[in-house]
């Protein structure tokens, strides 16, 4: 998935989550256009916004509303994204792209099907992993995505070993490993479905860019779905057959609600047409930053809504990995330059300058005030009280 970078700093919820590497090197299709085009942060502020609800959405389902069924849930989304992306390539412009892709029933199947099985596997575990580990924790964990992907392309013989890159992409795994260790909520059942899930989704992105080293088979975000939903859809209820037929009920369904479903299944697939509306219209600069800014952003909902615990060694852990992240897909002279620019539009404007650095207070204030004092943290004259009426 991104021409200079196979990594992705994706979650594996739902069909496609973000802007991928792949997709972001493949050249989309452009949308229709009216003659009317929106400045680029209304698409990154839609793209962002329906990430984030696709993921709380979800565990809110799966969680909240105790429907202990994501392998039923990721089918139902595959599902309408299938029935979707056919009604769209038959009424509008926005699959136009699939002609030029030479499709043929044993490419389909030698290539498309595979790749599907992995898919189809990495969103299974990662559905699995929010019934058992807080969205604050998992967007820690997926920090490692591009590690991962490194080790399986090393592994495929698709590029060399880069003792190097191991060393850029170190930080993010001490980072990481920080943050589990200061896991308060620790559950290795969730860990390891997670930890399995990335590695579906590493192998699933190097088969993915093999497809796409031909320049024939270059596929924008929303005619991937077009190819991929169906087949994924197709293998996610053999499983659900397998492990969930036996145990789902109406009455479990009926709880969260038939339009509750069919809501969360439209922002999935929302969010699958809004990165086609945002690639092509911003840099990798900013896809790159937007999504650590997502993940954060996931990070203090997650403790707002459900009162996640999130420690000082886990908040330090996770600043390290997005550190390393960043440093990882832009390199140093990519990250040199653009603070360049940074400096030199605060020089020119001071409004600008105050704005952004009474925003970078606030943000570290908030993000202090969460680590020490924060849900599920007793404050320390609480503490000292019922110390004290303890001893008594």
């Amino acid at each position: 998935m991104e021409a200079e970078k196979n990594a992705q700093h994706q979650e594996p919820m739902l069909p496609l989550t973000e802007p991928t590497p792949e997709q972001k090197a493949a050249p989309p299709a452009p949308p229709p256009s009216n003659g009317y085009q929106f400045h680029p942060a209304v698409y990154v502020s839609i793209w962002i916004s329906l990430s984030s609800a696709v993921i709380l959405f979800n565990k809110w389902i799966l969680f909240t509303k105790d429907f202990r069924f994501p392998i039923l849930l990721t089918t139902w989304h595959l599902l309408f994204a299938t029935i979707m992306t056919q009604i769209l390539a038959r009424t509008t412009k926005l699959l136009d792209g699939r002609h030029s892709v030479p499709m043929t029933g044993r490419i389909y199947l030698r290539a498309i099907a595979p790749i599907g099985f992995f898919f189809s596997l990495s969103l299974i575990c990662g559905n699995q992993a929010y019934l058992y580990l807080s969205v604050a924790f998992i967007q820690m964990l997926k920090a490692t995505t591009p590690v991962a992907v490194l080790f399986a392309t090393w592994g495929t013989g698709l590029e060399p070993a880069n003792m190097r890159t191991l060393g850029n992409v170190s930080f993010i795994v001490v980072g990481v490993v920080l943050a589990s260790w200061g896991e308060i909520a620790f559950n290795l059942t969730g860990f390891i479905f997670q930890v399995v899930g990335i590695g579906f989704e590493a192998t699933r992105l190097v088969m993915v860019q093999r497809l796409l080293s031909s320049k024939e088979f270059k596929m924008d975000p929303l005619v991937s779905l077009y190819y991929f939903a169906p087949v994924c859809a197709a293998m996610n209820f053999l499983i659900f057959l397998i492990f969930e037929a036996s145990t789902i009920s109406t009455a479990a369904i009926y709880n969260v609600g038939l339009f509750t479903l069919l809501l969360n299944a439209l922002v999935a697939f929302g969010l699958n047409v809004s990165v086609v509306f945002l690639i092509g219209r911003t840099s990798s600069l900013v896809l790159t930053l937007c999504g650590v800014l997502k993940d954060i952003l996931l990070v203090a909902a997650s403790i707002l809504i459900w009162n996640t615990t999130v420690t000082a060694l886990q908040f330090l852990g996770y600043a390290v990995a997005l550190g390393g992240l960043v440093y990882y897909k832009l390199g140093r002279d990519k990250i040199r330059e653009s603070s360049l620019l940074l400096a030199d539009a605060l020089r020119a404007n001071r409004g600008a300058r105050i704005a952004v650095y009474t925003a970078s207070g606030f943000v570290l204030f908030g993000l202090a005030w969460l680590a020490l004092y924060g849900p599920g943290t007793e404050l320390p004259e609480a503490a000292a009280v019922a110390a004290a009426a303890g001893a008594a």
